[in-house]
């Protein structure tokens, strides 16, 4: 995932001693800037005399350092994904910038007629050189669900009927279009299985059954790497329950087991093949947890334990809960408190949002949510944005 054009600067020199210490080669002159605070937060990344750490442990360790110095505000800030309409780049590029945020989706209506516009776009939210830059997301499954009108490559339904190697095909050849956007989170991955309950999800599935959707979410997945990060959605997966999230909790009593065996093993197969953050859906799985999957300890706690995913969990739009008519679920920042306090890295924005909501979303977050859970959460969001960032792109850094 390249960002070439961006300067290792100051966000950086605070940490960059965790790269010397994974046993990873760093540039004389950026190494004479690091702290020994630093060191000594990288120094768990690397386990023995000849340990060689991974990019992602490099990129741990820079955000333990990082997220040491920032503040219970910046924190929460760093764990919302925001969204306002409209193209304007020095108005996008304020709202993430003045908002501290830690990301933002690009909707349909951000998205401008050409693609030298949408480059103006996403670097007006990178922000200045040498900042650390934000996620950038969009939902570009392509076919149904596309954000980019230059994507003509095959999707969802068309791609059940084709090989496992033809979506990896199709999800290298989006990923490409997505690096060269400068859009770093896809949230492209469909990894719900298309049963005949599934409703308005199954066209944009990439298998009807377990086996079949397992075998192209991996191919999907290996397809983007290193050109976006892949998103899997919607965990623990539409297929079982009946009904759009978008105007209501599709509910099922499906029991844990049947979950497992029919509807788990795509995710699983995804988080086997790398894919950084996995999105958790409205739905309600009452034999596990009355609460929707997005705000519910339960299934963090499986997603986590069961299916062994260690990267960044980020929640569904949660403008839809409101839209669910649930009057539980009718203040954005309520849910974006419990969403956290849950389990969820990140929470997502868009239903309804204006330039206010994500950064009162982050005041509750600051005030609400155990200290030692939203530091997890942001190290593992800022480390995310390490990676993004270019820093660890140098081949001096592979493993």
């Amino acid at each position: 995932m390249s960002r070439l054009d961006r300067g290792r600067s100051a966000w950086l020199a605070a940490a960059l001693a965790g790269l010397v210490l994974c046993g990873s080669a760093v540039p004389p002159a950026a190494a004479a800037h690091v702290p020994a605070r630093a060191a000594a937060a990288a120094m768990p990344a690397a386990s023995g005399d000849d340990a060689r750490a991974t990019r992602e442990d490099i990129a741990a360790a820079i955000a333990t350092a990082i997220v040491a110095d920032m503040s219970p505000a910046q924190r929460a800030s760093a764990v919302v994904m925001g969204h306002i309409g409209g193209t304007d780049p020095e108005t996008l590029g304020s709202y993430v910038e003045d908002g501290g945020l830690g990301g933002f989706i690009l909707m349909g209506s951000n998205v401008p007629r050409t693609r030298e516009q949408l480059r103006g776009v996403t670097d007006a939210l990178d922000g200045e050189d040498g900042a650390m830059p934000p996620l950038v997301a969009i939902d570009q499954e392509g076919g149904v669900v596309s954000r980019l009108r230059w994507d003509d490559g095959p999707a969802g339904a068309e791609l059940q009927g084709r090989t496992p190697a033809d979506t990896r095909a199709a999800f290298e050849e989006r990923g490409r279009l997505l690096e060269a956007a400068g859009i770093s989170v896809n949230f492209g991955v469909v990894a719900d299985v298309g049963t005949s309950t599934s409703g308005f999800i199954r066209p944009r599935t990439l298998g009807g059954d377990a086996g079949s959707a397992a075998e192209r979410v991996a191919a999907a997945v290996q397809g983007e790497r290193g050109h976006a990060f892949s998103t899997l959605k919607h965990f623990p997966g539409h297929g079982a329950a009946p009904g759009d999230s978008h105007t209501l909790i599709p509910q099922t009593r499906m029991p844990a087991a049947q979950w497992r065996a029919d509807h788990a093993p795509p995710f699983e197969a995804g988080i086997d093949a790398g894919a950084e953050l996995v999105m958790t859906g409205h739905l309600r799985f009452t034999a596990t947890d009355d609460a929707p999957a997005s705000l519910s300890p339960a299934w963090y706690g499986i997603l986590r334990d069961d299916l062994g995913f260690e990267g960044v969990a980020i929640t569904d739009d949660l403008g839809m809960l409101r839209s669910s008519g649930e009057e539980r679920y009718a203040d954005p920042v309520r849910n974006a408190v419990a969403a956290v306090a849950a389990g969820a890295d990140m929470v997502l924005m868009v239903a309804g949002s204006d330039a206010r909501t994500a950064t009162d979303m982050a005041a509750g977050i600051a005030a609400e949510v155990d200290a030692g859970r939203l530091e997890e959460a942001a190290t593992r969001v800022v480390a995310l944005r390490v990676q993004a960032s270019g820093l660890l792109d140098d081949p001096a850094f592979d493993g």
